[in-house]
């Protein structure tokens, strides 16, 4: 017994929250490589993401240019997932993280090229963009159903929480070594460092496949989730085309999801909820703290910063506790409660007050966040992860365009401030309107 408590600390009832909050690291390499590998190429990208419009203004001052440019990266991303997803469940996950950080790492050393001999031009901006977001469009789901396969029940609770506290680091990191490289250097350094990043990820990627070998991943992990995919395979009458059997597949994300209303229902929800929230966060929040307050740009960083501490915060409580009951209620309720911090940046003017609600604000959705994760890794079969982690991601990110220009024209419209508290509203009231459901309400 005495030995079982130690291989597994949350076997034992009286195990310390940080040794439950820390049990993947010690337990699973698997999940130590995943995590790394993840860890430092989300580094990496946090600095491109700084640098990526300072590069755009030093080609043109045309800020057109700058939404043209991230249409250039999102587009490609929305429309490679449903195909991305139907790849996942075709082939190796594993491989295909790799091949897409691969290409993530020559696009990247590209760009710094490029900016270093002087021969970046926005159109070859906009061609590597392109091919970055198809890219991402494909790491994404495959990522997402490798994780849902090394996340195993035992550590799965602290592994999310693990793995979004080291997001909300980086959220917090990378900006600021961005801004360190351009100031010492030049964008073609920060553009090289991604490069290396994805290097490092690749070797953390193939360590996390020799380990998966070793554990007879190949024939234990991941076998049965193969061996389901071929009998699905062999089972599907042939297609006359591509595209049909593309549709089909499809169709069969679609029909798994319709079986678990708690996933379709959110996913329904948090496609039009992410067009009221994102559109504050990502054009509103920018406005309000700069010209409306006009406030200096070191506090709009500090209240940024702020909600990366409330989601590390939600992470380090939700990953030391071993069990949570009333799942669907505590996820909405987190959702909620970052809805009501967006609606008193309408209301607050007091700058600590702000700064409060940021951390509120990224408190609440952190909550949300992981519960969401690791219901899908628990729910959904491993030959079907990718169409629907593919379904998923479509949902979040397919309107976001739409929400951006619908906030922003309302904001030059009637204001920034009433336009907060209309879109924070019916954030709120969306998801007033999910909790209706006994499925929402009563999912453990």
């Amino acid at each position: 017994m005495h030995s079982e408590i130690e291989k597994n600390p949350t076997a034992n009832p009286n195990a310390s929250r940080l040794s439950i909050f820390l049990s993947p690291i010690r337990r699973s390499k698997a999940f130590t490589y995943l995590w790394l590998g993840q860890w430092i190429a989300m580094l990496g990208s946090s600095v491109s993401v700084l640098i990526l419009p300072l590069v755009v203004y030093s080609l043109t001052d045309s800020s057109t240019a700058l939404g043209l440019a991230m249409t250039c990266y999102m587009l490609p991303n929305i429309l490679a997932l449903p195909f991305a997803g139907w790849i996942v469940d075709k082939t190796d996950r594993l491989r295909l993280v790799m091949l897409s950080n691969g290409a993530r790492l020559c696009i990247m050393l590209l760009a710094a090229v490029s900016i270093f001999s002087g021969t970046l031009t926005l159109e070859r901006l906009y061609i590597g963009l392109v091919f970055y977001g198809m890219m991402e469009g494909v790491f994404n789901p495959a990522y997402s159903a490798l994780r849902a396969e090394v996340f195993t029940p035992d550590i799965r609770n602290a592994a999310n929480a693990l793995s979004q506290i080291s997001i909300q680091g980086v959220r917090l990191l990378g900006p600021a070594l961005g801004g360190m490289l351009v100031t010492a250097s030049s964008p073609g350094a920060g553009f090289a460092l991604d490069s290396l990043t994805y290097l490092i990820s690749l070797i953390c990627f193939a360590m996390l496949g020799r380990v998966l070998s070793a554990q007879k991943g190949r024939s234990g992990l991941f076998a049965s989730a193969k061996i389901a995919r071929a009998e699905q395979a062999a089972q599907t009458p042939h297609s006359p085309s591509v595209l049909s059997g593309f549709g089909t597949e499809f169709m069969e994300g679609v029909r798994v999801l319709s079986k678990l209303p708690w996933l379709w229902i959110t996913i329904v929800a948090f496609s039009l909820l992410n067009i009221c929230y994102t559109g504050i966060v990502a054009v509103l929040v920018p406005w309000l703290f700069k010209v409306h307050h006009g406030l200096d740009t070191s506090v709009y960083g500090i209240a940024m910063a702020g909600t990366a501490v409330g989601a590390i915060l939600a992470a380090v409580l939700f990953g030391s506790k071993k069990d949570w009951k009333r799942r669907g209620l505590v996820a909405y309720g987190g959702a909620l409660l970052g809805g009501v911090a967006l609606l008193l940046l309408s209301v607050v003017t007091w700058v600590p007050g702000l700064v409060m609600a940021m951390v509120l604000e990224g408190f609440g959705m952190m909550m949300f966040m992981i519960i969401w994760e690791i219901s899908l890794q628990e729910l959904v079969p491993a030959e079907s992860f990718g169409r629907v982690a593919s379904l998923d991601m479509l949902g979040s990110f397919a309107l976001l365009p739409v929400g951006y220009l619908i906030v922003g024209r309302l904001a030059d419209t009637i204001g920034g401030i009433p336009t907060i508290a209309i879109f924070a509203g019916a954030g709120i009231s969306i998801l007033l309107v999910a909790l209706c459901s006994p499925h929402i309400r009563r999912f453990n």
